[in-house]
């Protein structure tokens, strides 16, 4: 196996049995296998959509195909076997549909037409050809790093589309974006320039989506609300729910009305606390644990059930709690039960097997839901609280939490801002300091909570209508950016902020060790993305450059 794709990979990449991860090396293998057909999906579903023609089953099953091939998602190596057999048999669908539509079939990549074969021995034969580092010694690691910024961006894109699909919201326009992107990068592109623009080209369509979820989100379950979030367990039997998919967490919330089972957030869960259409139910009654690093020893001290219903899964066999966890969506590990169809009755007599938590825990609770609606309709006392000096900078610290040493960065520079300064915050990069105090301006909590990570897209509607409203551009704010990258999600979120022009961001703790320094040096002078350092030094420059 190959991968670089996390920073949880080795410095020359995961090349070994077991990736640091825990990916195994057929798991690895079979993600290889799958996107390299996917990406023959989209070169037939984009030149079908040059003709008008479109397929609801193609456009659905990609983006959760895609999906399951992110960092700590799905480590099951026979799911990844049936997923692979069917993107041939949607491969055939797409080609089916291109020759209807009376598609230009010639000159077809590689890809389009790859056999995989079927059997392990035979998927197996396949996954070097579709390494993505197959030809790293024919076009240099410049050029692979940049075809793997793209294919990385596209599955974080992939991702946040996934999750408004499953919600209801899918858009013929940006499915037809995502298999043009997905088809220029079956060609094995070799045009740095043409690689630079279409890496941006992922950066928009992500905004889109983001946009897209951030309405899928908000029509369903109505628009976050300040909320005291609770971080304390209460007595009962219990839930626990991670990840990011809502309309999971509203399942299992309906099917355990009046069972006597309290139901938890985790992590990138945690802001559904403050949506309306969660909080009319009583039993869900907080948050345990932070960010998904930990899960090891707050999962195996948390007294009932566990669902994971997106990434962010670590071995739940090294604890020994692989007899209370299920896995959703996405998500898998060998062995690990999975429910289908939305039927959490599984969960729920697993719970009610559990001790649950013996007496309340001391309250503790922390505000959040301080999303794009809440903040743009304080706008104009923002504005003036800025105008009057009461605010002199804003802060935007968040992202992905990991595990590797320099992550402190993170809480210390939020930590050591101005008193007269607000922090935004998102991902789970916020539990690195969100239970600091850290006091409030005129009542207004200086730690302001915006969502899960796709949430930057409530995060990049704030900075623009401040902007607006100042008569300014977003890079003339007062607004510093110190973002924490871990996995694809972020490198689509990092793409779209570069879409948008946003610059001076601080990137860390480590960079993409996919793209090697040439590459970075374009982004740089470009971009003027800066690697996070000594915090104290970051925050002076940071102030220095809004004086």
């Amino acid at each position: 196996m190959y991968c670089v794709q996390c920073e949880q990979s080795n410095k020359d990449g995961c090349s070994v049995k077991v990736g640091s991860c825990g990916k195994t090396e057929t798991v690895a293998n079979k993600q290889d296998v799958l996107l390299r057909v996917m990406l023959g999906v989209s070169v037939y579903a984009h030149r079908a959509a040059a003709k008008g023609a479109h397929d609801a089953e193609v456009d659905a099953f990609v983006p959760h195909a895609w999906f399951t091939t992110l960092t700590n998602v799905n480590f099951d190596r026979s799911r990844f076997t049936q997923l692979i057999h069917r993107a041939v048999e949607i491969r055939d669908k797409a080609r089916g549909l291109a020759e209807r539509a009376g598609a230009d079939l010639f000159g077809l990549p590689e890809a389009a037409t790859w056999d995989p074969g079927s059997t392990p021995h035979e998927l197996a034969e396949a996954a070097p050809m579709a390494s993505v580092h197959r030809f790293m010694d024919r076009d240099g690691p410049s050029i692979t790093g940049l075809r793997n910024l793209i294919l990385y961006g596209l599955k974080g894109t992939a991702a946040y589309s996934e999750h408004a699909r499953v919600l209801g919201k899918d858009e013929t326009q940006i499915n037809a974006e995502f298999h043009r992107i997905s088809a220029f990068l079956a060609t094995d592109p070799t045009d740095l320039d043409a690689l630079v623009a279409e890496s941006l080209a992922v950066g928009a369509l992500n905004l889109k989506v983001m946009e897209l979820l951030d309405a899928a989100n908000t029509e369903r379950f109505g628009h976050p609300e300040i909320t005291n979030v609770r971080m304390t367990p209460k007595a009962g039997k219990c839930i626990l729910v991670s990840g990011h998919d809502l309309g999971d967490l509203k399942a299992i919330l309906h099917q355990t009305e009046g069972k006597g089972i309290d139901v938890y957030t985790h992590g990138e869960m945690m802001p559904a606390n403050a949506y309306p259409g969660f909080k009319k139910y009583e039993h869900l009654v907080g948050n345990y644990g932070g960010a998904w690093q930990d899960q090891h020893k707050e999962f195996d001290e948390f007294p009932g059930a566990i669902v994971m219903t997106s990434n962010c899964l670590i071995n739940p066999e090294v604890k020994g709690y692989a007899d209370r966890i299920f896995t959703a969506g996405p998500v898998g590990w060998h062995g690990i039960p999975h429910i289908e169809n939305d039927n959490f009755s599984a969960v729920i007599e697993c719970a009610l097997a559990q001790p649950g938590f013996a007496t309340d825990a001391p309250e503790e609770t922390i505000p959040a839901g301080f999303a794009r609606n809440t903040v743009l309709g304080v706008a104009d006392t923002l504005l003036d609280m800025i105008d009057k000096g009461d605010v002199k900078n804003l802060f935007l610290i968040g992202g992905c939490d990991g595990a590797r040493p320099g992550r402190n960065y993170f809480h210390d520079l939020a930590v050591a801002t101005p008193k007269d300064s607000l922090v935004l915050t998102l991902g789970c990069g916020k539990f690195r300091f969100n239970r600091e105090d850290m006091g409030d301006i005129n009542g207004i909590p200086r730690v302001l909570d915006v969502g899960q990570c796709n949430d930057a897209y409530s995060a990049v509607q704030i900075a623009v209508a401040m902007a607006d409203a100042l008569d300014c551009g977003v890079n003339d704010l007062p607004l510093h950016y110190a973002i924490s990258w871990f996995e694809q999600k972020a490198t689509a979120v990092l793409l779209s902020m570069l879409h948008l022009g946003i610059r001076k961001i601080h990137l860390g703790p480590t960079l993409p060790q996919f793209l090697t320094p040439d590459v970075l040096n374009v982004l740089i002078e470009t971009f003027d993305i800066r690697p996070t350092g000594d915090p104290q030094e970051d925050l002076a420059g940071m102030l220095e450059a809004a004086a």
